[in-house]
């Protein structure tokens, strides 16, 4: 329900709805999770699914705002991965981080210091 609801709101009929959530918590590994509760999962599972929310409408671009900052090392570099399979997959990932080894993976990466772009490489 968590991950179908921006669906709701684009008129999506239920069947439909539930079908493409489904889909998309299979793929970012949580198929065996579908009717869990938010308590019931884990951080890097609640991370998940909110990386699913955010896939279900098949956006081009994806904003994640420190994706990984409450998460153990080991989570995140799971998240991280799952980021690099979503971007072979033809989208495009702008994440924002305070973590090096997070912003290391980037194809791109702008560095901002009190508000102004510092420095950007590639």
């Amino acid at each position: 329900e968590n991950v179908a609801l921006p669906m709701i709101y684009a008129g999506i009929p239920k069947q439909d709805r539930l079908a493409r959530a489904t889909e998309v918590l299979e793929q970012v590994g949580l198929g065996d999770r579908i009717t869990h509760r938010p308590n019931e999962l884990s951080g890097g599972q609640r991370q998940r699914v909110a990386v699913a929310r955010a896939l279900v409408m098949k956006p081009s671009i994806i904003f994640a705002d420190e994706p990984t900052g409450n998460l153990d090392s080991k989570t995140s570099e799971g998240i991280m991965e799952l980021f690099d399979e979503i971007h072979k997959d033809g989208n495009t990932l702008i994440v924002v981080t305070h973590e090096e080894e997070i912003a290391a993976r980037a194809q791109k990466t702008v560095r901002l210091l009190d508000g102004k772009i510092d420095s950007e490489y590639s």
